[in-house]
């Protein structure tokens, strides 16, 4: 069948390194600005539309370059303010007005909120560009002969690796397995063949719990996972191969048994009255659980200890001779915000500052599970989960129809979408933040909170490989949770915590384990995949296709959740493709005058080549 809905006569622009000059200007800089313009959309003048000091200005666009298939047209941007919105004013179409933002084309006026965004701020770290993460949850990755020569703490259960875990009741967060840090130490080795090369830890502070979110303090490691020297023994061990290794804490909240919050407790004019929220005996807490009592920015005193003391939490850690390379932070989008409170950007600023002036090569990722667009414009968190506008419309594309996963905490019953809707999903966040943000979040298709893949798609087992392959080849900071590589169950996050099974080879998928890695591979040798903008080409209800493109290459990716019939795309919109070949999977041919996109059933296909111009 023929392609009639295509989006390849549609007008583009992305903040990638095809259509932008400069990634990281400075205030004062000019950046140069690129829109392609298929000949078949008609378009007679294009117009800047940029927003100095929030006064709408508009600067003619130069035609610049014409190829068989497309118009080049070039417009000079003058960074003003640290945050510079843009759109184009087209002349063309049917009505001749059309406004290209972050989510498309619109013939009628439209908000501010989906503009391109290009900003002034320091970069992230380089090494994160290509980075892919491996998430641990270190008390079921994998245990270590010193295991058992440690004490066991008065609140765990331990269980033998084993036993299933409790998913839900009052033994879920008190059965203790006995995974330490050197049993990661031991198992390195995978993660380097998976070809993942950052390792991110869950906390490793000390709490009363297996997840240890409920931190009794921030100055040591927990000694069931081997203590501090561990937590060293493994900084030197991934470093030494090569990798980079992030923390988790909570900004947000402590645990009730926390240094500070007893010392709150027992003396009501203690100074750590001030770091939580006390009235009278009663106190807030993160979503009214009381044992993790909620932290109080007003205090002045607290935002030192946590960020500007040499031994505080952010600081400590990442520096030294077997410093971490960044941190992931706990309910980022919570922390400062209670009632009339709302700190959240000055703390991420401040946590990003002191990270910078500490170790300038450390990442900062913060979790946040909605639109996360007024709390990652990149002068704070590099970038965020985004379960918003990645994992989200990810799940409603794959979900088994006879499956309803635990959404994230949503009360009803997600839909089954089909490929549009999807693709809208993820356009519209992403058009919410600036392209650095965006390409620095974390991309994920689940983790330790969420259902497991190989749960949702059911008995659609190669769909897991559908879903690893939009995770490696879309933008962002891939993360895959341990596991997931081969096949692990979970239909919620406390079911999905279970110990990895290294000496049971019946739990393995070994042929979705070669996928994971195939398609890690690909991701690390492919400049478009790891740098290259999105330009969506198709979408229906069983198969995305996508363009990754950068100067140095192009890569075309079709993703197909079912079989579908083949699909005939113009090849004159692919310059230069007959120049390139299949990278990964099948599906994708050049017959004639056409590209064909064919699917038996669910599967993953990427062409990549070197563009002509």
């Amino acid at each position: 069948m023929t392609a009639p809905g295509h989006l390849l006569d549609t007008p583009h622009h992305d903040g990638s390194e095809r259509y932008v000059s400069q990634a990281h200007p400075r205030l004062g800089d000019t950046v140069h600005l690129l829109v392609r313009v298929p000949h078949a959309a008609d378009v007679s003048s294009i117009h800047l539309r940029s927003t100095p000091d929030a006064e709408p200005k508009f600067t003619p666009a130069t035609l610049t370059r014409t190829t068989a298939a497309d118009s080049w047209w070039s417009v000079p941007l003058v960074m003003h303010n640290p945050v510079m919105n843009y759109r184009f004013l087209l002349q063309g179409g049917p009505l001749g007005y059309q406004w290209l933002n972050g989510t498309g084309l619109h013939d009628r006026d439209i908000p501010d909120a989906s503009d391109f965004r290009i900003t002034t701020f320091e970069a992230a770290p380089a090494w994160s560009a290509n980075a892919v993460v491996y998430q641990i949850f270190p008390d079921r990755f994998a245990r270590s002969a010193q295991a058992g020569d440690r004490d066991i703490p008065d609140w765990a259960i331990p269980v033998p690796w084993d036993e299933p875990v409790a998913g839900r009741g009052p033994q879920t967060a008190k059965q203790l397995y006995g995974g330490d840090l050197d049993g990661i130490i031991d198992h390195l080795d995978h993660i380097v063949d998976l070809g993942a090369d950052v390792v991110y830890l869950t906390p490793f502070f000390p709490g009363r719990s297996n997840h240890r979110y409920d931190a009794s303090t921030f100055d040591e490691v927990d000694p069931v996972l081997g203590g501090d020297a561990a937590l060293d023994r493994l900084a030197d061990a991934v470093h030494e191969r090569g990798l980079k290794v992030l923390g988790d804490f909570t900004t947000n909240h402590t645990g009730v048994g926390h240094d500070w919050f007893r010392a709150a407790q027992s003396e009501p004019d203690a100074p750590e009255r001030a770091y939580y929220f006390f009235d009278g005996d009663t106190y807030a807490s993160w979503l009214g659980v009381p044992s993790l009592p909620k932290l109080n920015y007003d205090s002045e005193e607290l935002q030192e200890q946590i960020f500007e003391d040499p031994k505080g939490v952010v600081r400590h850690w990442i520096s030294g001779p077997h410093a971490l390379d960044g941190w992931r932070v706990d309910v980022a989008n919570m922390t400062g915000r209670h009632r009339a409170q709302d700190h959240n950007a000055d703390v991420a600023r401040r946590m990003r500052a002191a990270m910078a002036e500490t170790n300038p090569d450390a990442l900062l990722v913060g979790e946040h599970c909605h639109d996360f667009s007024l709390d990652a414009m990149g002068d704070g968190w590099h970038g965020v989960m985004n379960y918003a506008g990645f994992t989200r419309p990810l799940w409603t594309w794959l979900r088994h129809p006879g499956h309803a996963p635990d959404f994230l905490g949503l009360p009803v019953i997600v839909p089954r979408l089909g490929g549009r809707a999807v693709m809208e999903t993820i356009r519209e966040f992403g058009s919410l933040v600036p392209w650095e943000t965006l390409t620095h979040c974390f991309t994920l298709v689940g983790s330790h909170d969420t259902t497991r893949v190989r749960s949702l798609v059911g008995d659609h087992v190669e769909q897991v490989d559908v879903a690893a392959g939009m995770l490696l080849t879309m933008p962002g900071i891939p993360m895959i949770t341990y596991g997931d590589e081969i096949g692990m169950l979970g239909d919620f996050g406390e079911d999905g915590r279970r110990p990895m099974p290294w000496t049971q080879p019946d739990l393995w998928d070994e042929r979705l384990h070669g996928v994971y890695r195939e398609l890690i591979a690909l991701r690390h040798t492919s400049k478009a995949l790891h740098a290259g903008g999105l330009r969506w080409v198709y979408a229906a209800d069983d198969v995305l296709v996508y363009l990754r493109e950068h100067p140095a290459q192009t890569a075309l990716v079709t993703l197909a959740r079912l079989a579908h019939e083949p699909i005939r795309l113009p090849r004159a919109a692919f310059d230069g493709i007959e120049k390139g070949s299949a990278a990964y999977g099948n599906g994708i041919s050049l017959e004639g005058d056409a590209v064909v996109l064919t699917a038996p059933g669910p599967q993953v296909g990427v062409w990549t080549w070197q563009p002509v111009s």
